[in-house]
């Protein structure tokens, strides 16, 4: 009887080990893959694959802007473009509100030059989860082509691309203040009274 419960504690002993190892392989495993999550999660750096691409297509967007070529510049628009525009009141544009901005802002600024301070990637509005598409913060300098002025804008730009092509965006900056610093000051009126 006594080497029955001997052999008996011996088992139980032999089971519970193999319960402490069992439990032990199921930690490193979880620690392993809880380790691997977190240098994934870590290495990411949260952008969409389409962010690099489409942010270098929209530098070049830019470029072309600084460079007035408008007809190449038109190339990236896709014909469903929904835009929009930095004018209060204005709706939402379309492709030809956007040519003909494009085509009236190279017309009256010369030496047009986007100095960018950070590109964003952008996310989508109902998830939140980056989608490819990117955004700019930066400053707009040209020359008032009338005038001579010259002037700084400060401006935010979004980008939405869809088989490489821009789909939708806008323009966000002061533009009714840009335009009333082109106004030349009024000049003061005195009247005089004639003498008889």
């Amino acid at each position: 009887m006594v080497s029955e419960i001997h052999i008996c504690l011996v088992e139980c002993n032999l089971l519970h080990l193999e319960t402490i190892n069992l439990k032990q392989t199921i930690m490193k495993k979880l620690l392993i893959l809880l380790i691997a999550g977190v240098m994934a999660v870590a290495c990411s750096n949260g952008k969409h694959a389409e962010f690099e691409k489409n942010t270098e297509a929209a530098k070049a967007y830019f470029k072309l802007h600084e460079s007035e070529n408008a007809e190449e510049m038109f190339t990236y628009l896709s014909e469903d473009l929904t835009w929009h525009m930095p004018a209060y009141g204005m709706e939402i544009g379309g492709i030809e509100e956007v040519k003909a901005a494009i085509l009236w802002y190279q017309a009256a600024f010369d030496n047009m030059v986007f100095t960018a301070d950070y590109w964003l990637p952008g996310v989508d509005t109902e998830t939140g989860v980056p989608d490819g598409s990117t955004r700019v913060y930066g400053t707009w300098t040209s020359v008032y082509a009338e005038t001579g002025q010259e002037l700084s804008l400060t401006s935010y730009h979004s980008f939405e691309f869809k088989d490489g092509k821009i789909i939708n965006g806008g323009d966000w900056f002061d533009l009714g203040g840009m335009m009333n610093s082109l106004v030349p000051a009024p000049v003061e009126v005195i009247e005089t009274e004639t003498m008889e």
